[in-house]
């Protein structure tokens, strides 16, 4: 199978978390697949959540739904470090508080990579895989937000076969309820620290109401025992696609 790999970075992101109390606005810790298919579809030009006018998904999710990715944190135990940043929304109609003036407090993720890898197996994953790796774009690719620009560094394009070993470790995210770990892997057989991080983290958008569809992601040096999912070798790197 063919795939593109790509290295995602920046200096700030912020994946807003829509379950967030009225004075501080939290942030997914990495990437999700909704936020990514967001700037997919902006670098290919698509429509977004405001012209979508009644249609049952926004224009960059209908045309992008079906690409199946793989996302690697560039961070030793998969978290990056955040900071909680302080600025004034003063247009006049963000508050009714006396001077119009807004106080935001945002949860930012400092200095995140990810290596991004997607399967070209159709239309739109083949038009993707052109303007990713001619490193063309219709509109600027940011990281949750326009305050984030997205660095988008060596594309590159890749063959990548099926494995069925077992007793390996996973590179990338995966769904935690498509696998079974090895319960008696041991720190003492581990060549590092053993780690693992879960969080749930959106995989899609329920139709017409936009609302996030979420499931249970595991990033973990520990290795499986056994995966409903297909795992791919992809230049050393086993990868389960979401």
């Amino acid at each position: 199978m063919r795939f593109v790999k790509f290295t995602l970075k920046g200096e700030h992101a912020f994946f807003k978390k829509p379950d967030v109390n009225s004075y501080i606005y939290f942030t997914y810790n990495q990437i999700h697949k909704v936020a990514l298919l967001g700037m997919f579809g902006a670098i290919l030009g698509y429509q977004g959540y405001e012209s979508q006018k009644g249609k049952s998904y926004p224009e960059f999710y209908e045309k992008l739904k079906d690409l199946k990715l793989a996302i690697i944190p560039k961070n030793k135990y998969g978290i990056f470090p955040k900071k909680i940043q302080v600025f004034n929304n003063s247009v006049g109609y963000a508050s009714f508080e006396q001077g119009g003036n807004l106080i935001v407090k945002e949860q930012w993720i400092e200095n995140p990579e990810w290596d991004i890898y997607f399967a070209v197996i159709d239309e739109a994953s083949e038009q993707l895989a052109d303007f990713i790796l001619k490193r063309k774009c219709i509109y600027i690719p940011y990281l949750g937000k326009n305050d984030h620009p997205a660095d988008i560094l060596n594309p590159i394009s890749l063959e990548g076969v099926q494995i069925r070993e077992e007793g390996i470790t996973i590179h990338s995210l995966m769904p935690k309820n498509n696998i079974e770990l090895e319960s008696d892997c041991e720190e003492e057989e581990m060549e590092e620290l053993l780690f693992r991080y879960e969080e749930e983290l959106p995989i899609g958008l329920k139709e017409n109401v936009n609302t996030y569809q979420l499931t249970k992601l595991i990033y973990t040096n520990q290795p499986i025992k056994e995966s409903i999912s297909p795992i791919y070798e992809v230049e050393g790197k086993n990868i389960i696609l979401i």
